[in-house]
């Protein structure tokens, strides 16, 4: 009962409406709170949403716009393979057309590892093929890449041979890419002028160096299309960069006069017991080279040896002491000067003081004679040339000609490596320079300056550069004549007395049947760089001459370093060769 009142109290104490207040309002305020949380669920889902969109559009705003190109290279890089295709490298011909140097068609061979199934078998193959051993191209068939060079340079015949072998054994991975490689068809004739290249085909060394930048031409380049694993795609599409060959070009030698020089200067060596021999044949009209080299030889066919220096001529790298054909230039320079002429007499001693030194004549005259200046030229006197520009010539007229005759200053002659030489200038001369220098002592210059020096005596006194590049593809190349140095009389004179010296003097073993020779002998003395002084029984034996003497075609300078012959006995009898073989070659029919 109790309850039941208490009950009825608390009913009675909450008012219906209360009681409906209380429930509806807590009946709204849950239906205002569910709509809300949804709202803000949606609303939170819109904004992953969208910065889901704004992230994907970014990124694609970013690999589509910004990281198109690097992307583009990239995913095109990784299903193409650059190859290079190699340019031809000019021919050189020599002036008659006959091929000295060219490039001829061959192939670089590249392997794909990863389609090489058994390495050892196919590297067998392949060196049965293309020389060497199965371990030198393991290595490349086993690596890890995709496109491996296997061998460079390899014949058109041995490919073939290889490609057929391979492709019948069902062995892939082997590609082939067109190359180029340097080929000689007179084999070892003319190296050092022609030189060297290297695998990639830049010159080395001689012409081939010299006139690289025209020889060379451009490189192309091909992009071959490559699907999985790096294997070209059969008949894809490849990007190519044409290759620009490069430009012919023909030079002055004359391949006959070059290989009777070589064998001459050879064999003289040899015969005389020199240490070293240097030739230059060339047309003193022009200055063409028709012929150019020195001792030690070596084949441009075979690079597997060469010896110290082989790769120059010396003629133009290497100085020496002149000797006594330097007496031509002291003649000329008396004559030019109004102080000399052919018949004037002197009284020459059978010794002389040059500086603190006495002279004398190689050939052991020990009394004194009277001699005109022919006499002196054709009998080669020291003592003779000495007095001449010691007491006639004078110190400043001599300095003067001898740098009319440009000696101690570099030809220009396009060869690599042409030193200057040394030479003492007017300033520099010392109480033995005049005596010394005019028979060819005290200097050492490149023996190419007498060449260009003597050839302009034999030109009618005006020099002409020694060169051999003639065309360059259909273009005629032009080498001005350098300034007069003599008159026409001065050499004329001078000429004559040469002619003297072959007919009757100390080059009479020059002479050439049929043919009117000029020249000049000259022994120069070995300086004994540890001791001072000069080395006994070690000469630089040489002779300069030209023919015919009056209206030369040829010019030729041979000279043996480091023999004890004198030139009369060593070097005139080569020069007689090698003479005759470019006269008749040059067409130079002999005197009736």
């Amino acid at each position: 009962m109790r309850n039941d009142r208490d009950h009825s109290r608390y009913e009675r104490s909450l008012a219906p409406e209360d009681f409906y207040e209380e429930t509806s309002g807590s009946r709204a305020s849950r239906r205002r709170g569910g709509r809300g949380a949804e709202r803000d669920s949606f609303s939170i889902l819109l904004a992953v949403l969208a910065a889901v969109m704004f992230l994907v559009a970014a990124r694609l705003v970013w690999f589509q716009i910004i990281q198109h190109n690097k992307l583009t290279a990239e995913a095109s890089n990784s299903r193409t393979t650059p190859v290079d295709l190699v340019a031809r490298r000019g021919t050189i011909y020599d002036r008659n057309g006959n091929v000295l140097a060219m490039s001829e068609e061959c192939r670089a061979i590249y392997c794909n590892p990863q389609e090489i199934k058994e390495p050892y078998v196919t590297a067998d193959i392949i060196a049965s093929h293309l020389g060497g051993t199965s371990s030198d191209y393991v290595d490349a068939l086993k690596s890890e890449g995709v496109y491996v060079l296997v061998k460079r340079k390899a014949g058109l015949d041995e490919t073939k041979a290889l490609r057929e072998e391979l492709t019948s054994r069902n062995m892939p991975g082997i590609y082939y890419e067109p190359d180029s490689r340097r080929v000689y068809p007179y084999g070892a004739v003319g190296s050092q002028v022609l030189g060297v290249v290297d695998i990639d085909g830049n010159g080395l060394t001689g012409l081939e160096l010299y006139y690289d930048d025209i020889l060379r031409g451009t490189d192309g380049k091909m992009s071959i299309e490559t699907g999985i694993f790096g294997i070209p795609i059969a008949g894809a599409t490849a990007k190519t960069i044409e290759a620009v060959d490069g430009t012919d070009i023909v030079i002055s030698l004359d391949i006959n006069v070059q290989r009777v020089a070589e064998e001459n200067i050879v064999e003289g060596v040899k015969e005389y017991k020199a240490e070293s021999g240097s030739v230059m044949v060339t047309d003193p009209k022009t200055g063409e080279i028709l012929a150019a080299c020195s001792t030690p030889l070596f084949d441009v066919t075979d690079l597997s040896v060469i010896e110290e220096g082989a790769t120059s001529i010396k003629v133009v790298t290497d100085s020496y002491e002149p000797g006594s054909i330097f007496k031509i230039l002291t003649a000329a320079i008396g004559i030019e000067n109004g102080v000399v002429n052919s018949t004037t007499h002197f009284y020459v001693p059978w010794q002389l003081e040059v500086g603190d030194d006495l002279v004398t004549d190689d050939d052991g005259r020990d009394y004194d004679m009277d001699m005109t200046l022919r006499e002196i030229l054709r009998r080669s006197s020291n003592t003779g040339a000495a007095l001449i520009a010691q007491e006639e010539i004078g110190a400043d007229a001599f300095a003067e000609g001898v740098a009319s005759f440009g000696i101690g200053q570099p030809t220009g002659i396009d060869y690599p490596g042409e030193v200057q030489g040394l030479v003492k200038t007017r300033e520099e001369y010392d109480g033995s320079s005049v005596g010394s220098m005019s028979f060819g002592q005290g200097l050492a210059i490149p023996l190419v300056q007498m060449v260009r020096a003597v050839g302009a005596v034999a030109n009618h006194g005006v020099p002409e550069t020694p060169h051999f590049l003639v065309r360059k593809a259909s273009e005629v190349v032009d080498w001005p004549a350098g300034e007069r140095i003599i008159s026409e009389n001065t050499s004329r004179e001078v000429v004559d007395m040469m002619r003297t010296v072959v007919e009757e003097g100390t080059a009479e073993p020059a002479q050439v049947p049929g043919y009117d020779v000029a020249g000049k002998t000259g022994t120069g003395e070995r300086a004994d760089t540890t001791k001072g002084g000069y080395i006994e029984d070690k000469f630089t034996s040489s002779l300069i001459g030209f023919a015919p003497a009056a209206d030369p075609s040829v010019l030729v300078y041979v000279g043996l370093n480091g023999t004890p012959y004198l030139a009369s006995a060593s070097a005139a009898p080569l020069f007689s060769s090698i003479m005759g073989e470019a006269l008749t070659d040059m067409g130079v029919l002999p005197a009736m």
